[in-house]
């Protein structure tokens, strides 16, 4: 087990790395620079004034060997846009972030699993091939455009629920009112998640259902239910552990769309504004907490599944 755990941070610590300098090469090598150099007015000395604050003036090797002497102290560097250190910006953004992801995982899960169970009992029905149109429909639409009609329908028209912001001004620590807030932008960050699970699910419900070693559990007197919870459902929820690690990097993705539609203040719309304005200590804070979020939740899957799967910890 502990062969297992250090092959899994090593390797871990090893896509920390290649995506953080691949995420510093690339940001350095757009064109255009940061907008706090775009005003027209700034003269040559200003300008060059502005870049030997920011340390911009030095060679690409200084300042990546600096940005990781930085790194290692906590240090992460002071927001070019928002003047304020990077790493106290997204500390403010994080929660919303992780609120919002969080409850799009839970209900992505508790969405596909049963309703896998559920089409797994009589595969070709009407049930499955209705969920079969509805699913690939889903993962069809682009979530930009999914959020921006339920906000032209549910919000505008229909006045049933927010159309953006984390909360009403005046009632922000009413809970009832923030869960309000948060169905719509979670609803667009679940279904093409459970979707996507469903699809795995139901294969592993429609293969368990076949496994051989059911047969002498229902010879043992065992009720198609049990059989469904403690061989079916168990085996196919293990399977579906890797299937959420991998998907954990697409819904982190897919939050910096749906934050930037509905307005949410998380880190997804943070990432979005610090990448237009070419705010390089922000790009690389985010970068950096989004990196050891993804590695952190795979090693997670991984442990889970070893856990679950001793036969994993022999690969």
């Amino acid at each position: 087990m502990l062969r297992f755990l250090f092959q899994r941070v090593f390797y871990g610590a090893l896509t920390l790395w290649i995506v953080t300098t691949a995420t510093f090469l690339l940001i350095h090598a757009a064109p255009g620079g940061p907008a706090i150099l775009a005003d027209p007015k700034l003269s040559p000395t200003e300008r060059h004034a502005i870049e030997t604050r920011l340390g911009l003036d030095q060679p690409l090797g200084t300042r990546y060997l600096r940005w990781h002497r930085n790194v290692v102290r906590g240090d992460f560097g002071r927001s070019f846009l928002y003047q304020t250190p990077a790493m106290d910006t997204i500390r403010g953004r994080l929660p919303n972030t992780l609120a919002l992801t969080g409850l799009a995982l839970l209900a992505a899960v508790a969405l596909s699993l049963p309703l896998a169970v559920l089409v797994g009992r009589r595969p070709g029905g009407w049930l499955d091939r209705t969920l079969a149109v509805v699913n690939f429909t889903t993962l069809a639409i682009p979530a930009f455009w999914f959020g921006i009609v339920l906000i032209l329908v549910v919000a505008a028209r229909w006045r049933l629920l927010p159309a953006g912001g984390t909360s009403t001004p005046g009632l922000e620590d009413d809970p009832i009112d923030r869960l309000q807030h948060l169905v719509l932008p979670v609803l667009v960050l679940a279904l093409p998640l459970a979707s996507e699970l469903f699809r795995y699910a139901r294969s592993g419900v429609l293969a368990g259902r076949r496994a051989p070693h059911l047969t002498p559990a229902r010879a043992r007197g065992l009720t198609e239910g049990a059989v469904q919870r403690r061989h079916v459902v168990r085996n196919t929820f293990v399977s579906l552990l890797t299937v959420v690690g991998l998907q954990v990097p697409l819904l982190v993705g897919g939050a910096a769309v749906t934050e930037t539609v509905f307005s949410w203040p998380g880190m997804g719309r943070l990432g979005v504004e610090a990448a237009l304005g070419r705010d390089y200590p922000m790009v690389m804070a985010i970068t950096v907490v989004v990196a050891v979020t993804v590695v952190s939740a795979n090693l997670l899957v991984d442990l889970l599944y070893g856990l679950a799967d001793p036969r994993v910890r022999l690969t």
